[in-house]
C-alpha cells in the first residue's frame, strides 16, 4: 500500500486533494519506517478551483498504486468524467485499495464500487448519493467508513480522519500520532462518530470539559466511572452526557474506552511490557478484559497487533526493519479503531 495516487481532474477540490497529499507525501521528522511514493494522476494539466496543476501522470498510472485517493467532486449535479470513473474502477480490480474523501464518494458510486457497501459522504450531499445510486448503504452520521479495500469520508476535517485511519493501519497509532503533530490536528477519531454536533468545534480551552479531557488521560491506568468524571466537572451524569454529545459526538464511556485502546495500542507499539501490565496501564484490569475490548475494537488481538507494527518499526542488525519480530500484517479489512462498522458511536 505505499505506493499512493491522487486522481485529479477538472471538477475536483483543491482541499482535500492537498490535505492527502500533505499526509501521504511528506514523512515525519524522526520516522524510519518507509514511507508512501505518492504520485498525482490526472488527464493532462486540470484547474482545481482557481489552481492550475501539473499531474505526474495520466489517469491509467491509478492501476498501479496500491492505494487510490479521490478528492471531493466539486458539483455533484454533474457526472463525473467517464476515463476518471473508468480509471478508478480498473485500479480497484487490479487490487488497489480505494478511498474517497468527501463527495469523491460519487466517483466510487459511479463505478460501482459502492454497489452493496456501507458508505459516506459530506451530510450536505448524503441524500442525493443514496437517491442516485440507491445500491448503496450510505451512513449519514459517522466521519468515516473502512469497508476494507473501499473507503469513504465524510466532508473537509473528516477527509483528513480517513487520511489518518490509513496511515494507522499501515504504520500504526504511534506513528500516524507522529503525523498528526506535525499536522497540529487532533491524532485520532473514531470513523464511527458522529459528523454534526450540536455545537461548533471548539477551542482547546473553549467548552465545558476542556479541563476533564487531560485530566482523565492522565488517569487512564484508574477505573473511572461517569461518576467519577461527572464529579470532576462538577456536574450531573445527565449533563455530562450531554456535554460529551455535544462536543464529541458520542458518549462518556463510549470515549473513555476509546482512550483506554489508543493508549493500549502506543504501549504494544512502544515497550515490552507484557499483556497483563498493559491491561493496568490502561485501566483495563485483566489480560482478559484488555483482549476482549482491543479484539473487538482493533479487529485483531493485542499480540497479533504488537507483531505486526514492532516489526515494521524496530531496527533490525542492518538498520532496517526486523522481520524477526513477525511476519504477518494487519490486512486492510481489519476493523482497526472500531471503525469498520460497529456503530457503536452513533
Amino acid at each position: 500500500m505505499n505506493t499512493v495516487a491522487l486522481a485529479a481532474t477538472d471538477g475536483m477540490l483543491h482541499f482535500e486533494l492537498s490535505l492527502a497529499y500533505e499526509v501521504f507525501a511528506t514523512a515525519p521528522a524522526g520516522v524510519t519506517v518507509p514511507w508512501y511514493d505518492v504520485t498525482v494522476c490526472g488527464p493532462g494539466a486540470v484547474r482545481l478551483g482557481r489552481f492550475l496543476l501539473e499531474p505526474d501522470h495520466g489517469l491509467d498510472r491509478l492501476r498501479h498504486a496500491g492505494t487510490v485517493i479521490v478528492p471531493g467532486w466539486a458539483d455533484v449535479d454533474v457526472d463525473p468524467p467517464a476515463d476518471l470513473v473508468d480509471a478508478v474502477r480498473e485500479a480497484h480490480e487490479a487490487g488497489a485499495r480505494v478511498a474517497s474523501l468527501c463527495t469523491g464518494a460519487f466517483v466510487l458510486a459511479a463505478a460501482g464500487l459502492l454497489d452493496g457497501r456501507r458508505a459516506t459522504t459530506h451530510w450536505a450531499h448524503t441524500g442525493d448519493l443514496a437517491a442516485r445510486h440507491p445500491r448503496v448503504e450510505v451512513d449519514p452520521d459517522v466521519l468515516y467508513v473502512d469497508d476494507g479495500s473501499v473507503l469513504t469520508s465524510a466532508g473537509k476535517a473528516a477527509a483528513m480522519d480517513l487520511c489518518l485511519h490509513l496511515v494507522r493501519l499501515d504504520h500504526g497509532s504511534s506513528v500516524a500520532n507522529t503525523v498528526a503533530r506535525r499536522l497540529v490536528v487532533p491524532p485520532h477519531r473514531d470513523g464511527g462518530q458522529a459528523q454534526f454536533v450540536t455545537a461548533p468545534v471548539p477551542a482547546p480551552d473553549d467548552h465545558p470539559l476542556a479541563e476533564l479531557f487531560p485530566w482523565v488521560i492522565e488517569r487512564l491506568d484508574r477505573p473511572l466511572t461517569v461518576e467519577d468524571l461527572a464529579r470532576r466537572a462538577r456536574m450531573s451524569s445527565r449533563n455530562l452526557n450531554r456535554h460529551f454529545r455535544s462536543v464529541t459526538g458520542t458518549t462518556p464511556l463510549q470515549w473513555l474506552m476509546t482512550q483506554r485502546i489508543r493508549h493500549a495500542q502506543e504501549l504494544l507499539e512502544t515497550t515490552g511490557d507484557g499483556v497483563d501490565a498493559i491491561a493496568a496501564a490502561t485501566g483495563m484490569g485483566t489480560a482478559t478484559t484488555l483482549r476482549r475490548h482491543f479484539n473487538r475494537t482493533v479487529g485483531v488481538p493485542p499480540d497479533t497487533y504488537r507483531r505486526t507494527f514492532r516489526s515494521r518499526t524496530r531496527p533490525g542488525p542492518g538498520g532496517g526493519t526486523d522481520p524477526a519480530d513477525g511476519s504477518g500484517g494487519i490486512g486492510t479489512g481489519s476493523a482497526l479503531h472500531g471503525s469498520a462498522g460497529s456503530g457503536s458511536n452513533r
